[in-house]
């Protein structure tokens, strides 16, 4: 078989099947597990925004995820070249296009985030955060930093070159060696900083917020903010899960490997909660504090605590972890495609990727200071990139991949990739309402959320 003039059996491929969950579950945990997940949690009523958070994961996105798996897997090719062998001399090509600008918008400001770890890292080794009369400067030296015109660039340039390094390597030797590494030592880390977190006095409460519902908070964009932090955090729509699950043999159990994904993933997102939250508390911060939580009110709370100058590098060895596992899946979704679409060798895609990115996050950065005044439908270049990607590119994506599963791949094409051509006894109770929810719910949701 041969995928746009490529051999398939020549593509590299990952080589273990902890390889494979390690490598989705990398894409899937990131920043946004320990970013975005606790000051939304924060701002929609705590447990009341988990509850929601995990129906959407478990009903809605894991079916989509299953869809995505099955392009990626069935086509043997990026996430353009997949429709291509799916669906010949259709416009459905259309799908892997958004997937890969949603890629490369995510990783322009995700990048810029991923250099702030790093600078955060190295203050945190030079115990800033814990030197005598820093508390009050903690707010002021995130707002410093971001804002300044050169240091920002240098560490997204700095994150961007670790990111381009492990995927440069390629499949087996680059993403799945390293994240095989990266992934175990993320876990570890943050179990640590969650049991120091919840052994501090007065961690009770941060504990009671998010495991007691409070749907008095729960708004209309409670929804729409579970379920863009559900797609962001599991890397639906942007090309990711499609990419790998390409490089996935075809003994792989898809819905085993999907469903190990997601339940990785919000186990990660909760520990993480767990982490922060009991702090925040204890320390008498307020929860909903946005973006700032990592970077503003946690340096204060660990210059406060025993042993805070070494939780702070725990903490933030963490924090640039899972952004380097995130980012190197949304890199090689932008390499494969230009690998295969325009015959390149992976070392030239990698550098144009590079490049490309590089200069779209040079101007997410400076719009948080030098361009701050440059303002796109009423937002600054790294709040629109953030807002596309996450509000637009990607559940449109998701909803156009699972409206072609549904209704063009159809349900035998399906069935054969998630039983691996009949090989795996799977109840048909569950094949057919993963097929229904795939057909008519997913759609549906995904529609009438975005449009309200």
């Amino acid at each position: 078989m041969k995928t746009n003039n490529i051999e398939v059996s020549s593509r590299d491929n990952f080589g273990s099947r902890f390889g494979v969950l390690v490598a989705m579950a990398g894409s899937a945990i990131g920043l946004g597990n320990l970013w975005r997940f606790p000051y939304l949690m924060g701002e929609n009523g705590g447990a009341a925004f988990i509850i929601i958070y995990l129906v959407f994961v478990f009903v809605l996105c894991l079916p989509i995820m299953f869809s995505e798996f099955i392009l990626g897997r069935r086509s043997q090719s990026n996430v353009f070249g997949a429709f291509r062998v799916l669906a010949p001399g259709s416009k459905w090509g259309i799908i892997g296009i958004f997937g890969v600008l949603a890629s490369i918008c995510i990783l322009s400001f995700y990048s810029v985030v991923g250099g702030w770890s790093i600078e955060y890292l190295v203050k945190a080794v030079l115990f800033d955060f814990t030197r005598a009369g820093s508390e009050a400067n903690h707010a002021t030296m995130f707002s410093d930093f971001v804002s300044s015109p050169v240091k920002p660039l240098l560490y997204h340039l700095a994150f961007m070159a670790l990111t381009a390094f492990v995927v440069l390597a390629g499949i087996k030797k680059g993403i799945e060696k390293y994240t095989k590494m990266m992934m175990p030592m993320l876990f570890v880390m943050v179990i640590i900083i969650a049991i120091r977190s919840l052994t501090l006095e007065g961690a009770g409460a941060g504990v009671s917020y998010m495991f007691k519902p409070d749907f008095s908070k729960v708004t209309s964009g409670t929804f729409l903010a579970a379920l863009g932090q559900a797609f962001f955090s599991l890397s639906l729509g942007c090309g990711t899960i499609m990419t790998y699950g390409s490089y996935v043999s075809k003994d792989e159990n898809i819905m085993k490997c999907s469903a190990y994904t997601s339940i990785a993933d919000t186990l990660f997102a909760i520990i993480a909660g767990c982490a922060i939250m009991p702090a925040v508390f204890a320390f008498g911060i307020s929860p909903g504090e946005g973006p700032g939580l990592v970077f503003i009110t946690l340096p204060r709370i660990f210059a406060s605590l025993p042993l805070g100058g070494v939780i702070a590098i725990l903490f933030f060895v963490t924090l640039l972890l899972a952004a380097l596992t995130s980012s190197i899946s949304l890199l090689e979704v932008f390499v494969s495609y230009l690998i295969e679409e325009f015959k390149m060798k992976r070392g030239g895609a990698v550098a144009i990727a590079f490049g490309i990115i590089l200069l779209l996050g040079c101007f997410c950065s400076l719009s948080q200071g030098a361009m701050s005044g440059v303002k796109l439908f009423g937002m600054n270049i790294f709040d629109l990139f953030d807002y596309v990607s996450s509000n637009v590119l990607m559940p449109i994506g998701g909803l156009l991949i699972v409206i072609f599963v549904g209704w063009r791949l159809g349900k035998t094409a399906a069935f054969d990739e998630l039983t691996n051509h009949g090989t795996l006894k799977i109840p048909q109770w569950l094949l057919e309402t993963v097929f229904f929810i795939i057909r008519f719910v997913a759609p549906v949701t995904i529609a009438v959320i975005m449009i309200f």
